[in-house]
């Protein structure tokens, strides 16, 4: 990640002075957040139908492709808005690249490979990645309240992952053993890796707030995933049997598009607008959160005493988080 934002100039990705009168307040912002971030729960468990019914690289593909019609018009560039420089459409292609095209490649494999406690635990690192992230690109100040924020929702998300009944049980010995464990292993690397992409999703859709508006960015940055997403996708598309695909899934792809690719971009950038990166990140917390949540009211799982505690936990990290700050004068807020 580091060696890819050196092609930038050598300078921090210190955020552009923004224009206050297009910023949301910070209620509204907040409100964007936690809605962006609860609907990628919902839909990334929605979406295990979707994945039993089509292979991974045709579903993000058709994906893409969905969501392009119907947002082609967001591509226009808006009367005020300033022409794009070589930097803006760097950073553009970056957040495509590491938010959308790694991201599932990363996220979808590694689950496949790895338990759902495993997972969940590491998921639970995105708003600390996102705050050391912010302070090194963004010079982004941590604040205390914000680290005790990040690690209360650590602590719920771990509580979470560890109250899931989805334990990996191998009772085998010897080579089956060995080869179990190291592709668990495999597994938790690239949910890993998927951390990184989404806490450098956040970062640098901080930076694009400054120069683009959240429709157009929410536009480009999904044309460069269905660019990158064709190769795959057409060539698995050529071994697909689709008449073996229900109308209900259709629909379901449908709502995954427009949740995944305009819904929830939309939403996230336009809150980003006015809140530090560092903070938003951990909004990240709701991802789980409400993917447990929709698990159980739409696909009959339990919810136990202990996934309770936890979602009271990382609900007290949100709020840490975004309650005002009596030490900061308006005009301070103003200013960051």
């Amino acid at each position: 990640m580091i060696e890819r934002a050196n092609v930038l100039p050598p300078y921090r990705l210190t955020a552009p002075p923004q224009h206050v009168q297009n910023q949301p307040n910070r209620f509204v912002a907040y409100l964007c957040l936690a809605l962006g971030m609860s609907l990628v729960g919902v839909y990334v468990a929605l979406s295990k139908p979707l994945v039993a019914a089509l292979p991974v690289f045709l579903l993000a593909w058709m994906r893409f492709g969905i969501a392009a019609v119907a947002m082609g018009h967001w591509l226009v560039k808006p009367a005020g808005e300033t022409p794009l420089t070589s930097q803006t459409r760097k950073l553009v292609f970056l957040e495509s690249f590491l938010g959308n095209f790694m991201f599932s490649i990363f996220m979808l494999y590694g689950v496949s490979m790895t338990s759902a406690v495993s997972a969940g635990v590491i998921l639970a690192a995105i708003p600390a990645v996102v705050a050391l992230m912010g302070w090194r690109f963004l010079g982004e100040r941590i604040e205390p309240r914000v680290w005790a924020a990040i690690a209360c929702a650590a602590l719920g998300i771990g509580l979470l992952a560890l109250s899931k009944s989805e334990l990996i049980t191998h009772i085998n010995r010897g080579l089956e053993a060995d080869l179990a464990r190291e592709k668990a292993l495999l597994g938790n690397f690239l949910v890993f890796g998927a951390v990184v992409c989404e806490a450098a999703y956040v970062v640098i859709g901080k930076r694009l707030t400054g120069a683009l508006g959240p429709k157009r960015i929410s536009a480009m940055i999904n044309l460069w995933g269905f660019v990158l997403m064709t190769p795959a996708g057409l060539y698995t598309a050529t071994q697909f049997n689709f008449s073996a695909v229900s109308p209900g899934i259709w629909l379901l792809l449908v709502f995954y598009s427009l949740a995944a690719s305009v819904w929830t971009v939309w939403l996230w950038m336009t809150g980003s607008k006015a809140v530090p990166a560092s903070r938003a990140g951990v909004f990240s917390v709701l991802l789980p959160v409400s993917a447990a949540l929709t698990g159980v009211l739409a696909l009959g799982e339990e919810l136990g005493t202990m996934q309770v505690v936890a979602f009271a936990i990382a609900l007290t990290g949100v709020a840490l988080a975004t309650l005002p700050n009596r030490s900061i004068k308006p005009s301070e807020h103003k200013r960051r």
